[in-house]
């Protein structure tokens, strides 16, 4: 287990893209992407620590573990994201890709970005992992 902490931190360095408008601080708003197509989110999130974040998720997915289906994860919701991310590490050892899309500074409401991101990302047509995205998809205008 804590090599596998360790391994996380590590991959943190160099699998989070911090490269956002807005100031560094407060809360970012972030992708996870598949590092083979970066340009397609598979979940938005926000943290005011990208790299322990990357982390968490990483470590919460138990790489190390052999089944297939992450049973840990308390909330069945959460499940497809680390499957997703079990999946791609399974596929020759591949981790997600966190981009960080902006920062939310103390004058805007966090959520409310997250969630215009989560719709944003869905208008463009990504599959998202987020639970969110199945309770917001539906409120999508038809073009």
């Amino acid at each position: 287990m804590r090599n596998a902490s360790r391994s996380a931190a590590a991959a943190a360095r160099s699998h989070v893209h911090i490269d956002a408008s807005g100031s560094r601080g407060g809360v970012a708003v972030y992708t996870l992407t598949d590092p083979r197509d970066v340009q397609s989110a598979r979940y938005v999130g926000q943290t005011r620590d990208p790299h322990a974040r990357f982390a968490q998720h990483v470590q919460t997915a138990r790489l190390w573990l052999p089944d297939e289906i992450p049973w840990w994860v308390r909330s069945p919701k959460h499940r497809p994201l680390y499957a997703w991310i079990r999946e791609l590490h399974r596929d020759g050892g591949r981790l997600p890709f966190m981009w960080v899309e902006e920062w939310v500074g103390p004058d805007n409401d966090p959520l409310v970005v997250e969630r215009a991101a989560i719709m944003r990302w869905l208008a463009r047509g990504a599959a998202l992992l987020n639970v969110e995205a199945l309770k917001l998809g539906a409120q999508l205008p038809l073009l």
